[in-house]
């Protein structure tokens, strides 16, 4: 080497020392204790905050969610495998949060936000907390807004209003993500944005109500959030939490969200797991002791806001799964006292037929009739006296042979009520069809036709008002009244379909 490019090579390393400035960087770590099951716990996090996201020597990361005197509990996000005994951990000062946006709308991701569906990268602008203080009271306004699902069973007598909270409960394999997945076709029409949140489920059941929403055109509105039975702990724990939290992007700019959490029972077993790997006290069914604030402090962010603060709603209908039809038991009573009324759907009845197999006498909305137009409560009204009159009678009828006239009618009106409540899947109907079919029923008008005949009826009927009085269906979807004019015109459309349909 030449004396000139080493003096050259000197004269750089001096300038390069001159410009030197010596800084201090300070960064809290600690060190892992222990692994298990995708839960760690580390000491030496002395300052570390509940919900903090913590980093891994390997670059894994993970979030604090148990702070004792020694040590914390840390949940890994992703693969903890690699993770071993004494390895460096570092605070970030960052809470746990989720992109969210509308650029999310039409993609399935994790509970983290990372597209799953291999459509590419998401460029989402904002972030929001994953965890958040539900609004008080002051903030929100009275539930009076329909959420139309499209199922006539439950618009008419378990009507949902937007900002409610309605559990869907039943054995496995009753319809309840059927319900859900209508719902979410219904509201194409509606202005609602949708999120389906897939907690601990089998990806190949996910993979079919994805596909189920491609079919009908459906997912262009939805976020599917997907955390599945084969990911991390960490994934159906944290799911439901960042499904709210996009549902809460729609509703604080002012529109109308709605979040399904298909099922919070594996999300209260993934929390029962976590709880007890971290070695917490448990209690009834082996769940920790905070096991209602799990879902309290997540179903109470769902409201209705008032004008003041935008006037947005999170809708939340959260489905838990029973087992031997037992609602007694400690998740499903916790939830249902949580919740503004249930869904309930009965095996027996499914095996019997009637789809969707909603138990009427033990569903309730605690909105009531304040979440419906008044077309459908005029209706709605009649429907559930015939209903109720009709599971006495039916009953009592059992034991009898003999019975008058006037209980024979009744009884025959009920059944042919019930059959008129049937629905395929995939099907929703609009509210204004929904009013005419039960008008129809309730008015009298199907006390002659054979109750096998009844599905034929309603389509031909809904057909004939299509084809020859085309003003009654927009009529009473603008006026959500029926008026005595658009009573007459239907009674006159209906004597003249009975004519030719018989």
């Amino acid at each position: 080497m030449s004396i000139d490019v080493t003096k050259q090579i000197a004269d750089e390393l001096v300038k390069q020392l001159e410009a030197y400035e010596p800084h201090i960087q300070a960064k809290r770590v600690g060190h892992v204790l222990s692994v298990a099951d995708g839960v760690v716990k580390v000491s030496g996090l002395s300052h570390g905050a509940y919900l903090e996201k913590v980093r891994f020597s390997g670059g894994v990361e993970g979030f604090i969610i148990n702070l004792e005197e020694d040590e914390v509990g840390i949940i890994v996000l992703g693969e903890y495998t690699s993770l071993k005994e004494g390895d460096e951990v570092e605070t970030t000062g960052e809470l746990l949060s989720v992109p969210v946006g509308e650029e999310f709308l039409g993609r399935v991701i994790n509970p983290l936000g990372e597209p799953i569906d291999g459509k590419g990268a998401i460029h989402a602008k904002k972030k929001c907390p994953i965890e958040k203080i539900a609004p008080g009271v002051i903030f929100r306004a009275r539930v009076t807004t329909p959420l139309q699902t499209g199922i006539k069973a439950i618009d008419a007598l378990i009507p949902i209003g937007r900002g409610q909270r309605e559990l869907i409960i039943g054995d496995r394999n009753t319809g309840k993500t059927a319900i859900a997945v209508d719902t979410i076709i219904n509201q194409k029409k509606e202005g609602v944005f949708c999120i389906y949140v897939a907690i601990g489920q089998k990806a190949s059941r996910i993979a079919h109500v994805v596909a189920d929403l491609i079919k009908y055109k459906a997912l262009d509105h939805t976020i599917v959030i997907a955390a599945s039975a084969s990911d991390p702990i960490s994934f159906p724990y944290l799911a439901p939490y960042a499904g709210c939290a996009m549902g809460e992007y729609f509703m604080d700019k002012g529109k109308d969200a709605l979040i399904i959490y298909d099922d919070l029972s594996k999300h209260a077993w993934a929390y029962r797991q976590i709880s007890l790997t971290l070695k917490r006290p448990s209690g009834r069914e082996a769940y920790p002791g905070d096991v209602f604030y799990l879902h309290s402090r997540l179903l109470e962010r769902a409201c209705r806001m008032d004008d003041k603060h935008g006037g947005g709603s999170l809708t939340a209908l959260p489905i838990i799964e029973t087992q031997a039809n037992d609602v007694s038991a400690y998740i499903p009573t916790n939830v249902i006292s949580i919740t503004d009324g249930q869904i309930y759907l009965e095996p027996d009845l499914f095996n019997a037929g009637q789809r969707p197999a909603l138990n009427v006498g033990v569903s309730v909305s605690r909105v009531g009739g304040d979440a419906q137009i008044k077309a459908m409560k005029k209706v709605a009204g009649s429907l559930k006296l015939d209903l109720a009159q009709y599971r006495e009678l039916a009953a009592f009828a059992q034991f009898s042979s003999d019975l008058d006239l006037v209980t024979k009618k009744q009884i025959d009106r009920g059944s042919r009520m019930v059959e008129l409540l049937k629905q395929g899947q995939y099907i929703p109907m609009p509210v204004e069809k929904q009013i005419c079919v039960i008008w129809a029923g309730t008015s009298g008008y199907l006390d002659t036709v054979q109750i096998a005949k009844i599905p034929g009826f309603e389509q031909s009927f809904l057909a004939f008002l299509e084809s020859r009085y085309q003003k009654i269906l927009p009529l009473i979807k603008k006026e959500k009244i029926i008026t005595p004019e658009i009573e007459k015109e239907l009674t006159k459309a209906i004597e003249e379909f009975l004519k030719e349909w018989k």
